[in-house]
């Protein structure tokens, strides 16, 4: 079994860098608005995630991880130019989280607490994505979505040992990805018949 978790982290991290493929091409296209907010929060945090993600002793599912941080710093990049969105208290908000995580970690001396917090700030970041994907599926790119939430199923064969600290982020990245995925990827209704 040891081999299929291996195979499956790697697998799950290029089905998550490869999510970011037709992305990065539909933002250019003009098809996908990034959420500014969004991505500047999902890169800082992706990079205090994955440290202490790594710190708490995963192996395997650490390439998702991994994909998260590469990903998002082009689309965050991408997002001043083609994004919508701005910066809200909210926002700020969010960003103050990721520092903290990064405080309590230090002060704690524990991956454990800046991973949990983390995903909290995650959270918070997917927020307005959420909100876009529920009124505006149209803005985001399905093939991007499906793949993203491939990617986070794989991972959830990749996990080593089912301890709260290895199996919490994988858990929530299929949950939190599912989640868009699910608003971005339902059946769209076309325009209504015009009546004769």
């Amino acid at each position: 079994m040891p081999e299929l978790t291996v195979a499956a982290g790697r697998l799950a991290g290029l089905l998550s860098l490869a999510a970011f493929v037709p992305y990065i091409v539909a933002i250019l296209r003009g098809q996908t608005r990034p959420n500014r907010a969004t991505w500047w929060i999902w890169t800082t945090n992706g990079l205090v995630l994955g440290a202490s993600y790594y710190s708490s002793g995963a192996e395997n599912t650490i390439w998702v991880p991994v994909s998260y941080v590469v990903g998002p710093i082009l689309t965050a990049l991408l997002s001043l130019r083609y994004g919508e969105g701005g910066w809200t208290a909210f926002d700020r908000t969010c960003l103050l989280g990721a520092g903290t995580g990064l405080a309590l970690w230090w002060w704690f001396d524990s991956p454990e607490v800046a991973l949990v917090m983390t995903l909290a700030v995650d959270f918070a970041g997917a927020l307005p994505t959420i909100r876009k994907a529920y009124r505006a599926p149209e803005t985001e790119d399905r093939t991007a979505w499906a793949l993203f939430i491939a990617g986070n199923t794989v991972n959830l064969l990749a996990v080593e040992a089912w301890r709260f600290a290895i199996a919490v982020y994988p858990v929530y990245m299929f949950l939190a990805s599912g989640t868009i995925a699910l608003l971005v990827l339902k059946p769209r209704r076309g325009p209504a018949p015009e009546a004769g």
